[in-house]
């Protein structure tokens, strides 16, 4: 091989490293930099003549020095080093990078180290864009469990305060005794809500809700004797024309909130002027397994307030106990079940709510 052949080879090695989007350089056992490619150059804002052969790693990383003499010293005594670190560039921006420091061993002895070092500023971006998106989904799973606690447990406590005072007003022990049959009701739906309410905290804590096959209609019926003490007072007429038959893969707890919720509403926004008709019915349509909830109430005027209807805070009747939250929890617990949800109503007519559920 000629002279002039190296002298190309040598061209062509230092072309091609000058393309090369990692950081490359050369430094001898004194430390004095004998290379460095266009981009380590850029990167610590340096020209090829104030770099090779002239500076020292120690001047050129000044207070990052200590932080990798450690390395610098594995390096020179014959072993690879790989770490991360920040650096601050000549601009003030910080980057992050993963380095190399190769020792480069002549008749056995190390004369110096090439140096790699690669920009992961946009992978630990990502990082922390993946933490913060587990961040945000836990707080909103954590959000969403505290209010389905508060929306299943207000409706036992508010049956079960009304069944104390019909019991503590009865006049006979026949009415006393359906008040303690409607309180061992209560009892019962409560121990199996909390069942699975700690359902949830087990699947939540493994980062996901756990969906199981559920009976729809014996879930209705459930929410049907929760709400007894309110149908009954109310005089309402409530209808389960759910399919028996039919299952449903949910989540319980979010099911039961569901359904309570919905219930709850008809019953707190019946209308004075005739008794409440509740029903309840299914239906399956394309891969959908479609839930209506039918009532006679007093509707919503959904040309105003049908932009608003799912959102938090937001009520739309003068009831002292409407919190504008239901509506939006169950809109979240459906949607975290694949399912969707549409709303047909009619001011002085009623309302029906259709929940259609995913099946595939």
């Amino acid at each position: 091989m000629t002279a002039a052949d190296k002298n190309n080879i040598a061209l062509y090695g230092v072309m091609v490293a000058d393309h090369v989007p990692a950081m490359l350089a050369y430094w001898d056992k004194d430390l004095i930099c004998r290379f460095a490619n266009a981009s380590y150059l850029q990167w610590f804002g340096k020209t090829r003549e104030q770099m090779v052969g002239k500076i020292t790693l120690k001047e050129l990383l000044g207070p990052l020095f200590p932080l990798n003499e450690a390395y610098i010293k594995g390096a020179l005594e014959g072993q690879i080093q790989t770490f991360e670190r920040k650096i601050t560039q000549p601009s003030g921006f910080t980057r992050d990078t993963i380095a190399n420091y190769i020792p480069d061993f002549r008749d056995g002895k190390v004369v110096g180290f090439s140096v790699h070092v690669t920009d992961i500023t946009p992978v630990k971006m990502q990082e922390l864009e993946r933490k913060n998106q587990i961040i945000s989904e836990q707080n909103i799973r954590l959000v969403n469990f505290s209010n389905t606690i508060s929306h299943n447990l207000k409706s036992y406590s508010r049956n079960l305060e009304m069944i104390l005072k019909l019991f503590i007003n009865a006049k006979d022990e026949e009415t006393k005794s359906k008040m303690l049959h409607h309180l061992q009701i209560i009892s019962n739906g409560f121990s199996s809500t909390m069942a699975d309410l700690n359902k949830v905290i087990e699947a939540q804590n493994g980062g996901d809700e756990k969906l199981e096959k559920l009976n729809l209609h014996e879930y209705v019926e459930k929410a049907k004797h929760i709400l007894g003490i309110e149908i009954e007072v109310s005089n309402a007429v409530f209808i389960n024309n759910v399919n028996p038959n039919i299952t449903l893969t949910a989540n319980a707890a979010y099911l039961e909130s569901i359904l309570l919720n919905f219930c709850s509403n008809a019953i707190k926004y019946r209308s004075p002027e005739r008794p409440l008709m509740l029903e309840l019915s299914s239906r399956f349509q394309d891969n959908e397994l479609e839930l209506s909830i039918k009532d006679n109430g007093l509707g919503i005027n959904l040309e105003k307030y049908g932009h608003d209807l799912f959102k938090m805070y937001k009520t739309f009747h003068r009831n002292p106990d409407a919190q504008g939250i239901g509506l939006f929890i169950s809109k979240y617990q459906i949607e975290a079940m694949r399912g969707r949800i549409t709303v047909e109503s009619e001011v002085d007519k009623g309302t029906t709510f259709h929940l259609l559920f995913w099946l595939g």
